[in-house]
């Protein structure tokens, strides 16, 4: 076995952190996004078709186990996104609800 070359290991050690510093500007970047789609009422009107097409806010049961698992599927990606929801703007959330009940 052959020692490691100590330059090769500050190297990879850098390229981690600067993906990690990619993914963070990612991440607040899409955060942005989300927050921005959020505050305009048409933003709002989308995310709803969203969750109510994911069906968040009905049961999956199916009595076909792969129609279940689909709508399960289907529910879980509506679920992260009212989680992002009351991540990044929770007094939101109660507006787009007061605006779809008329």
């Amino acid at each position: 076995m052959y020692p490691q070359d100590p330059t090769d290991i500050r190297s990879q050690e850098r390229a981690q952190a600067n993906a990690a510093l990619r993914a963070q500007q990612a991440k607040e970047i899409e955060d942005a996004d989300f927050k921005h789609l959020m505050a305009g009422e048409w933003g709002r009107r989308l995310v709803w078709g969203v969750l109510d097409r994911a069906g968040v806010f009905r049961l999956s049961f199916n009595t076909d186990p792969l129609a279940m698992a689909f709508a399960e599927g289907c529910k879980n990606e509506g679920l992260r996104t009212l989680a992002r929801i009351h991540e990044l703007c929770p007094d939101l959330y109660h507006v787009m609800v007061k605006e779809q009940q008329g």
